[in-house]
């Protein structure tokens, strides 16, 4: 395989036949190997290189003694050590670490069925929904603002894994009910556990330090949960997705007077 100038990342471990402690790294290295493919959809690729059959390229990247582990990275020209632990955890662990550093942030989607939102919510671990205020009340512009709040936080938590979305307030009112949101004011923020049917709602400000405060005290494992009302998620709505657009008030129609019969009270009456 091709590791330089390879788009992936490569872990490659280079050993010597005779070597006891690479002897006893191949299983945890080959363990790891196949959980990191999966993990990473091949992103992180695990490779091992016998350095005595290969005298040359390891002495091109200083390798020294055996077992030594590098680190090929697309936009690096030389590889670093890797300086971890040596079990399977250890190695899953900073493989993961360094695929979540080289992804792009996750997407942030409006809830505009039920498919976006229970792929989102039991495909992660959390699913962060916000409930936005409505569009005449807000504009295009204030609309904005917030989803640029949410996409910040997203790619600032995007080694958590999370799934991120959004709905307009009113638009799915069984949901918001079923979180204790409806009647707390928009923008509001829920965080949902879909394994355990548990959600955490923000009681800061809809800003991004009122956000990490909350989310970091959520990836600490600390921060008061409730159930979801129903420990299931309840009816959504299908609605069209948010056009980027300002809102536009409904037309008023007029009503025609001329068939009415209005009676004629003298002015002194009430």
């Amino acid at each position: 395989a091709n590791v330089i100038g390879s788009s992936d990342i490569w872990m490659v471990e280079f050993y010597a036949p005779w070597c006891g402690h690479c002897k006893r790294l191949e299983p945890e290295w080959a363990e790891a190997a196949l959980e990191i493919n999966e993990q990473t959809g091949g992103k992180v690729k695990l490779a091992a290189v016998d350095a005595t059959a290969n005298q040359m390229l390891a002495g091109r990247y200083g390798v020294r003694g055996y077992p030594s582990i590098k680190i090929f990275r697309k936009d690096e020209d030389a590889p670093v050590d890797y300086e971890g632990g040596r079990s399977k955890s250890d190695f899953v662990a900073r493989a993961l670490e360094m695929f979540a550093e080289s992804s792009p942030a996750p997407e942030l989607q409006e809830i505009t069925d039920e498919d976006v939102l229970k792929k989102t919510c039991d495909d992660h671990q959390l699913c962060v929904v916000a409930v936005l205020p409505h569009i005449l009340d807000t504009g295009a512009s204030g609309r904005n603002d917030y989803l640029n709040i949410m996409k910040a936080m997203a790619n600032k938590y995007k080694k958590k894994f999370w799934g991120w979305l959004w709905t307009e307030g009113g638009a799915q009112t069984e949901l918001e009910d079923s979180l204790g949101i409806g009647g707390f004011g928009y923008p509001a923020m829920a965080a949902i556990n879909a394994r355990k049917m548990k959600y955490a709602l923000l009681k800061g400000s809809f800003s991004e330090q009122g956000i990490n405060e909350f989310l970091r005290e959520l990836s600490y494992g600390r921060g008061s949960t409730s159930p979801v009302k129903g420990a299931a998620f309840p009816n959504i709505n299908m609605v069209d997705p948010w056009d980027g657009k300002d809102g536009q008030l409904p037309i008023e129609e007029d009503i025609d007077l001329s068939d009415v019969d209005l009676e004629d009270y003298d002015k002194d009456e009430l």
